[in-house]
């Protein structure tokens, strides 16, 4: 491609079109993972993982493991292996929402009322599944044709917390606690319609507003929809979508297990009595783990079961509140919105996830 020149004459029309058409390098280097992280990093951990199932083959184990090692490499397998179904459906679900879905669709069915708006877009998001990755340019996408900040901002909430997949996956993964299925279900509503009620009383939608237009050279990630405008097939739109979204949230899941397996082997047994001994010790220790694993919400029930040794309800607060608030959406938020309005919001969507979280664990299992 011709250089761009600053200082010469002004192109010809029928170049700036040609350029304009043109897709922009920056635009598409940001759909191929995590901001940061390139893509052969997730495809070295990828191939590493299978490298270690096949490793340890009961039949023919490459590299024979003992004792602790083992054990880890156990524990981190099985988590992943579990999680991966769920993760794989929640990502084909995810692309499918962004890709095909008019994203006008909402105001046609919504409430006028900014009250009730917000609830009604959270029982929305059952129907309208995603990821957290895919959210966040959809909730930008739906202010951009008119629909309330607050409304919005609930349903990037509601979206990855309240999926019929995640709640799937929570029953899989608690077979021997049916409760926390429709625990985390309930907890994650009453988290997502408080934050986007505070944000009526307390938030001040100008900063909402100062986002970056939809398409503009400033533009945020989205997990490989194009820009507004964007003429490529929802063919090509939908795969870009899911393997961008695969190549993400499988990266933080295979980080994920293997801290999991980390805390479930090497520490020791003893400092899970203890812990469990203060409860909201517990409780602020899994939130604060459910904020720095960034898991995907399709797979994270299978890393809180693993936490055996603290009770259901920190178990629950680690499950409602990482897809609302963990160091994944941090970023993406304030490339998106801007860090005023992240420090403000988050901070109100941290504060509900943990009190509807604790109050819900109380009432259905008896205990902190």
């Amino acid at each position: 491609m011709t250089p761009l020149h600053i200082t010469g004459p002004p192109a010809a029309p029928q170049d700036a079109h040609r350029r304009s058409s043109a897709p922009l390098t920056p635009t598409r280097s940001r759909h191929r993972g995590s901001p940061g992280v390139p893509r052969w990093a997730w495809l070295l951990g990828g191939i590493l993982l299978v490298l270690l199932v096949w490793a340890q083959s009961r039949t023919a184990p490459l590299v024979p493991l003992r004792g602790t090692l083992s054990a880890w490499a156990v524990v981190m397998i099985a988590i992943v292996v579990q999680s991966l179904p769920f993760l794989v459906l929640g990502v084909l679900v995810s692309a499918s929402i962004s890709t095909l879905l008019p994203a006008h669709i909402l105001q046609r069915i919504l409430p006028r009322h900014p009250l009730w708006r917000v609830p009604a877009v959270s029982l929305a998001a059952v129907a309208l599944p995603g990821c957290e990755c895919s959210a966040v340019p959809v909730a930008r996408s739906l202010m951009h044709r008119g629909v309330s900040p607050a409304a919005a901002l609930g349903f990037m909430l509601a979206s990855p917390s309240l999926n019929p997949v995640v709640i799937v996956s929570t029953a899989v993964a608690f077979a021997d606690l049916p409760q926390m299925a429709w625990a985390r279900f309930a907890a994650a509503f009453l988290a997502v319609v408080v934050a986007g009620w505070l944000w009526l009383i307390v938030g001040d939608d100008r900063l909402v507003r100062g986002a970056h237009e939809a398409g503009a050279p400033g533009g945020t990630v989205s997990c490989g929809c194009g820009p507004a405008g964007d003429t490529t097939p929802r063919r090509v739109r939908f795969v870009r979508a899911a393997t961008a979204d695969l190549y993400q949230a499988g990266g933080f899941l295979v980080v994920g297990a293997m801290l999991a397996a980390s805390v479930k082997v090497l520490v020791p047994a003893r400092w899970f009595v203890e812990l469990a001994q203060q409860p909201w010790l517990a409780i602020l220790l899994l939130a604060v783990l459910a904020i720095v694993l960034a898991l995907c919400s399709e797979a994270d029930a299978f890393v809180a079961a693993s936490f055996t040794a603290v009770s259901p309800t920190a178990q629950l607060v680690f499950l409602v509140v990482g897809p609302v608030l963990d160091i994944k959406l941090m970023a993406m938020q304030v490339g998106t919105f801007g860090a005023r309005f992240t420090w403000r919001f988050l901070s109100l969507v941290g504060v509900s996830a943990l009190l509807c979280a604790t109050c819900v664990g109380v009432i259905v299992f008896g205990a902190w």
